[in-house]
């Protein structure tokens, strides 16, 4: 893939590498503050208010499990605990999945502007 990365270059003007530079992918912090801009933006923040809430009360019936004097109210805080720790875990990977699917949509835009400025510049040298 590196090979072909590198004919692109070569092919491209230096106004073209900088209008790529300039889309360049942004950073980890960037990309999941992201997810919360644009027409989706209502639902992460739903799901990480979901992530949180259930991540606190996860940890409050964690905390009650191993306080508890009885056995069948220790099972039950335990069961509890472990089902608002895998909505967590279910929340987490809900917004890691829309974050790779704005990544697959950035790269597929950078591969189109690549296209049309290949596409450009083959017309303006005929």
């Amino acid at each position: 893939m590196s090979k072909f990365d590198d004919l692109i270059g070569q092919a491209l003007t230096e106004e073209d590498r900088a209008l790529l530079a300039s889309h360049a992918e942004p950073g980890y912090l960037s990309q999941a503050m992201g997810l919360f801009r644009g027409p989706m933006s209502w639902v992460m923040w739903l799901v990480n208010v979901a992530n949180g809430v259930s991540f606190l009360v996860g940890v409050y019936a964690l905390w009650q499990m191993v306080n508890a004097t009885d056995a069948l109210l220790a099972v039950k805080w335990g069961i509890g605990a472990l089902f608002l720790f895998q909505i967590t875990t279910l929340c987490k990977t809900f917004m890691g999945n829309r974050m790779e699917a704005n990544r697959m949509l950035r790269e597929i835009k950078r591969v189109e502007l690549q296209l049309s400025l290949l596409r450009a510049d083959a017309g303006a040298s005929e």
